[in-house]
């Protein structure tokens, strides 16, 4: 199937679960059974999981950066708390962890969360996180250029060695 982003072989993500963390499998199959449609324009193709970093991943498969959007996980702390984020930004872009973030997760201080508390908590590969399947009550937060991009985004598959499509206004529903 072609239609996605790039030189990519996309094809719909429901009909290939193993290029999907089991996390983002779950996740998608539980938004399969609430909204089928919607599931349905999520897609999937394998990569190389040595070309998963953004700049390597576009290059290699001729995906706009601006087509490309990171997920990085925001640890926000106030006293002996600490919450969690998942942070959708377009590759374009920087997170604005110490304002934006920080305010959404009423912390004091915030940080990108350390790689192997973000692959633990997640069950997902660093590099490949995404937030289809993040853990229960963790925000999505959403950058508003990604949103608004008019087509597909690619964002990860929870391994590295694939990426999933999908349109940037479905974004929103992960939020």
């Amino acid at each position: 199937m072609s239609g996605g982003p790039g030189t990519l072989a996309w094809a719909p993500a429901l009909d290939a679960p193993d290029l999907l963390a089991a996390p983002v499998r779950a996740a998608l199959s539980a938004w399969a059974g609430r909204d089928p449609a919607a599931a349905s324009t999520v897609l999937v193709a394998p990569i190389d999981a040595d070309l998963a970093d953004t700049a390597a991943f576009c290059a290699a498969y001729e995906v706009e950066p601006r087509e490309s959007v990171n997920c990085v996980v925001v640890a926000g702390r106030r006293g002996e708390l600490t919450s969690y984020a998942a942070c959708l930004v377009q590759a374009t872009r920087r997170a604005d962890v110490n304002g934006v973030v920080r305010k959404a997760l009423e912390a004091r201080k915030a940080s990108f969360a350390p790689m192997d508390d973000a692959v633990s908590m997640t069950g997902m590969e660093y590099g490949g996180i995404t937030p289809l399947g993040i853990p229960d009550g963790w925000p999505v937060l959403v950058d508003a250029d990604a949103h608004a991009h008019p087509g597909l985004v690619v964002i990860g598959s929870g391994l590295r060695r694939s990426k999933i499509a999908l349109p940037a206004a479905r974004l929103s529903e992960l939020a």
